[in-house]
């Protein structure tokens, strides 16, 4: 599913990235690769913030689509 249909609180590893090839390698030096853990701490007005690699991440409600977790 989407990272963007997870609540707050939930966790899942990272199984895909969609999109260019620019997008994903943006997204892999952020630390989102397949395989990483991920955990949504907030999701408000169209954003998430997402601990991912021990770091706090913002990401846009369109960034979070293109990630794929499980």
């Amino acid at each position: 599913m989407p990272l963007t249909m997870a609540g707050a609180g939930a966790a899942g590893t990272v199984q895909r990235i969609c999109g260019r090839d620019e997008t994903r390698r943006f997204l892999a030096s952020l630390g989102f690769v397949e395989g990483a853990a991920v955990t949504v701490v907030s999701a408000m007005a169209g954003s998430l913030i997402v601990c991912i690699k021990d770091t706090r991440v913002a990401l846009s409600q369109q960034m979070a689509s293109r990630i794929m977790i499980g």
